[in-house]
């Protein structure tokens, strides 16, 4: 019995150390999002499959993050009235304000300097793409093989969405309203907290039959 409970817990430090290493990692690329009523929204379709309406708001945001629930979000006001204030409106056309947040020095690939954040004003024709719309004021534009959108004005030179350990990722110190919408509170993962439940029934069950094997010897 002691070897099975030596083994068991064995199983437990290795299952909190699984549960860690799938937590360390995440994803560097651009993230897409819409604005809508004053929030920023995790757009559910990619920028080439997107037909924006006249007087839309767009954002690009570049960092490192595992999922869209812990994407950064573009920072910083997002007003179509201001961003196109200096493009009239014409005729069979339409206006898509965009914003693009190129992140932060931590979340920057060896060796890249991110360019200052930034809005522009795409006026396009009625069934142009978000991808059209980036293309008239952002470009040169990088794609991958699988149509990824991997650089918008240049940035980055080089990588596309690859995998990143969060032991190489800085803290953010430039968090701005709005930057993350995350579940994360701060406290303990779900790993270590399961873990820490394992060992403690395993502790317990150790114990327990302990005191079986004195009992039955008296």
């Amino acid at each position: 019995m002691t070897r099975r409970v030596v083994l068991l817990f064995l199983a437990a430090f290795l299952l909190i150390g699984s549960a860690g290493q799938a937590q360390a990692a995440g994803y560097r690329y651009w993230s897409f999002w819409d604005r809508d009523g004053g929030k920023w929204v995790y757009a559910t379709q990619g920028p080439s499959m997107v037909r924006p309406s006249d007087g839309d708001v767009q954002g690009f945001r570049f960092a490192v993050s595992e999922d869209s629930g812990d994407a950064a979000q573009p920072r910083g006001t997002a007003d179509f009235a201001s961003i196109c204030a200096k493009t009239p409106a014409k005729e069979d056309s339409k206006r898509v304000a965009l914003v693009l947040d190129f992140g932060t020095a931590p979340d920057a690939p060896s060796g890249e300097t991110p360019p200052a954040p930034r809005t522009a004003c795409a006026q396009l024709s009625p069934d142009a793409t978000t991808s059209d719309a980036l293309a008239a004021v952002a470009g040169p534009l990088r794609y991958n093989t699988n149509a990824l959108l991997c650089a918008i004005a240049g940035y980055p030179e080089s990588g596309c969405g690859e995998q990143v350990s969060r032991k190489e990722e800085k803290q953010d110190t430039t968090a701005a309203p709005e930057q993350k919408h995350t579940s994360d509170d701060g406290g303990p993962s779900v790993g270590l907290v399961a873990g820490i439940a394992v060992i403690t029934a395993l502790a317990a069950a150790g114990t327990w039959q302990a005191r079986r094997r004195r009992n039955a010897t008296r």
